[in-house]
C-alpha cells in the first residue's frame, strides 16, 4: 500500500497540488472538505483528470482532520494505491428519510462481492436515518462484514450537506466503497468519553428516530427543563447534551444519540438514529479531558486490532458535538490519536453528524453519536 496526501486551503489550489503528486495510480481518493471546497464546480473533474482510474469517495464536513490537527475551510485528499486489494463501488440517491433502509439495501447490492471484507460508507448528515441505512446495508452483505464511515457535515449549520462519489457531488446521495481480498488489513475503534447525569427517563412514545414523549411528557419540554438557559440555543445546544440509550433494565447499551432538530408544534426531538421504544434515555455531558481520553482509547483499540507495522491510513470520524465542547483544545484529541499510531499511519478524517462503526471486533455495525471513531486501513 502506498499513500500520498495533500491539503488545499483554497479550492483553486487543488489542481496545482494534485499535479505534483505521483502515487502509482491510486485506486482510492478519500476526500474530506468544507462545503465551499466540496461544492466547487471543478472538484470532481479535477480529481478525475489527475487520477482517472481512482474511485472517488468523501463528503463535506464540520471540520477537517489532518496530521497537523483540526482545520476549517480546507480540503484533504488522501490517495491510496493498493497492491492486492480491489474495490467495488456504490452510490444511490435518497428519496427522503423514509428511504434510508431501502437506500442501504441498494448500496449493499452494488458493493456485494464474494470476497468482500469491509465497507466504507458516507451519507448525508441531514434528512437521513443513519441506523436504518446501516440495517439496509447489513441485510444484504451480512453482519460479519464491518462497516465504517460517517454522515457528512456543513460546518454545524445542519442545513445542506454533500457527499462525493464516482458520479460527482450531491446533497442527497449515499456513497460507498467495498474493500475486497484476503490481503486487506482493516481495523476499527470507537469510544466516547461522555458521562450520564440525572435520572433515566422512560421512552413512552417514539417513531423511528423521532422522540415524542419521555415519562408521558412531551420530550422537548423535559429536555428544555434540563438544559435551562441553554434551551434558547436549540437545536445547536443539543450537541452539548446528548442522550445515552439504556435498555429496559436501565443498563447502558453503549449507544449515544444526539439531537438533530426540535419541533415546537409536536413537542418532539429528532435524534440522529433509531430509538429503542421499550428503553430509557439519560442525559450526558463531558469535559475536554474525558473526550481526549476517549479518542485515545479508540485509537488504542484500532491499533491493537490492526497488529501490523506496515504503512496504513487512519480515518478519524469525530462528532461535531465533541468539537463544540473542546473549543480551542480540539486539536488535543487528534494529537492523542497521533501519539498512539506514531508514524505508522497517515491521518485523515472529519467532524461529522454521525459516526459509523462496530462496537468491538466481530460485533454488528451501529450509528454512533458523540464518539471518536477510527478506521485503520492497510494491506499485507
Amino acid at each position: 500500500m502506498h499513500v500520498k496526501q495533500i491539503i488545499a486551503r483554497k479550492p483553486a489550489d487543488l489542481a496545482s497540488k494534485l499535479a505534483t503528486q505521483q502515487n502509482n495510480a491510486p485506486g482510492l481518493l478519500l476526500v474530506f472538505g468544507s462545503v465551499e471546497h466540496i461544492t466547487a464546480p471543478e472538484l470532481a473533474d479535477t480529481l478525475r483528470a489527475a487520477f482517472p482510474q481512482a474511485c472517488l469517495l468523501g463528503c463535506s464536513t464540520a471540520g477537517e482532520i489532518t496530521p497537523d490537527g483540526v482545520d476549517d475551510g480546507t480540503c484533504t485528499v488522501t490517495a491510496m494505491h493498493f497492491d492486492h486489494v480491489r474495490m467495488t463501488q456504490g452510490s444511490t440517491r435518497m428519496a427522503g428519510m423514509d428511504d434510508s433502509f431501502a437506500a442501504g439495501e441498494r448500496i449493499g447490492k452494488q458493493i456485494a462481492a464474494v470476497d468482500l471484507k469491509a465497507v466504507l460508507v458516507f451519507g448525508p448528515g441531514v434528512k437521513i436515518n443513519g441506523s436504518a441505512l446501516l440495517d439496509g446495508i447489513t441485510s444484504v452483505v451480512g453482519n460479519a462484514i464491518p462497516i465504517t464511515g460517517g454522515l457528512a457535515g456543513d460546518g454545524g449549520a445542519f442545513k445542506q450537506t454533500f457527499t462525493l462519489g464516482q458520479e460527482g457531488v450531491a446533497d442527497d446521495k449515499v456513497v460507498a466503497v467495498g474493500l475486497c481480498g484476503d490481503r486487506l488489513r482493516f481495523a476499527h475503534g470507537s469510544f466516547g468519553g461522555w458521562e450520564p447525569f440525572g435520572p433515566a427517563r422512560r421512552v413512552t412514545r417514539c417513531e423511528s428516530n423521532v422522540l415524542f414523549e419521555l415519562d408521558g411528557e412531551p420530550a422537548l419540554e423535559v429536555y428544555k427543563r434540563y438544559l435551562g438557559e441553554h434551551a434558547k440555543d436549540l437545536p445547536a445546544s443539543g450537541l452539548l447534551f446528548p442522550f445515552a440509550m439504556l435498555g429496559e433494565d436501565h443498563n447502558s447499551i453503549g449507544l449515544i444519540r444526539t439531537i438533530l432538530g426540535v419541533d415546537e408544534a409536536t413537542g418532539s426531538l429528532t435524534l440522529a438514529g433509531e430509538i429503542n421504544p421499550d428503553g430509557y434515555l439519560k442525559l450526558m455531558h463531558a469535559s475536554t479531558d474525558k473526550l481526549v481520553n476517549g479518542a485515545e482509547a479508540a485509537a488504542e483499540a484500532a491499533a491493537a486490532m490492526f497488529g501490523s507495522t506496515g504503512e496504513g491510513v487512519a480515518i478519524l470520524v469525530s462528532c461535531v458535538g465533541r468539537k463544540l465542547v473542546m473549543g480551542n483544545r480540539v486539536d488535543e484529541e487528534v494529537e492523542a490519536v497521533g501519539d498512539v499510531f506514531s508514524n505508522k499511519a497517515v491521518l485523515t478524517g472529519f467532524y461529522s453528524y454521525g459516526e459509523i462503526s462496530p462496537f468491538t471486533p466481530g460485533s454488528s455495525c451501529k450509528l454512533h453519536n458523540q464518539t471518536m471513531t477510527i478506521t485503520y486501513l492497510g494491506e499485507d
